[in-house]
């Protein structure tokens, strides 16, 4: 069995238009996001063989935030298909990992992650956690799949179940959606 956590990027800061997505930052809300789902990880107490992660601003930042919590800084493998990649990408990226890990996070963005959770995950009515993801898979949120799978090259679609599933309003309602003005 393997085990992968999915961490999707906090919330960007869109007040610069002309800036490029790949180099938009956090904003002060996907800042205070990164570190109450870091401390949500940290004591989890889980650990990963591998982190790979997009190199977007916005993931390099969350990241950053996240360890500052975590009080440690660990190797991160960078990977620019995970910048804004199908879900189908994403999969060919694990079944490519060497050494075969057995644990990974990956950090990303989506519609990506969301619907690599959707093809990992069967949509048999077992799951009231991927119903939860089809509701939304909001900015800072972190989700553990264990896949039935020896190696990673084996990953394919309806080969996992959705164990965990945090967003950053879970821990702190005034991470969740903001009104509208």
């Amino acid at each position: 069995m393997k085990t992968l956590a999915l961490f999707r990027h906090a919330k960007s800061d869109w007040s610069d238009a002309r800036a490029r997505d790949f180099d938009r930052p956090l904003n002060e809300r996907g800042q205070r996001g990164a570190l109450a789902m870091g401390e949500h990880v940290r004591d989890s107490g889980r650990r990963f063989d591998r982190v790979i992660a997009s190199p977007a601003v916005r993931v390099a930042e969350t990241i950053e935030w996240a360890s500052k919590a975590w009080n440690r800084v660990f190797p991160v493998e960078w990977d620019r298909r995970i910048y804004l990649a199908s879900s189908a990408t994403l999969m060919d990226l694990l079944r490519e990992l060497p050494g075969d890990p057995g644990s990974v996070l990956m950090i990303g963005h989506n519609p990506g992650l969301e619907d690599l959770i959707f093809d990992l995950v069967p949509d048999d009515g077992s799951s009231p956690l991927r119903d939860v993801v089809e509701a939304k898979f909001p900015t800072a949120t972190f989700a553990v799949l264990e896949l039935d799978a020896a190696r990673w090259a084996d990953v394919d679609a309806g080969c996992a179940r959705l164990v965990d599933l945090t967003r950053p309003r879970d821990l702190d309602p005034a991470l969740g959606p903001q009104p509208h003005a």
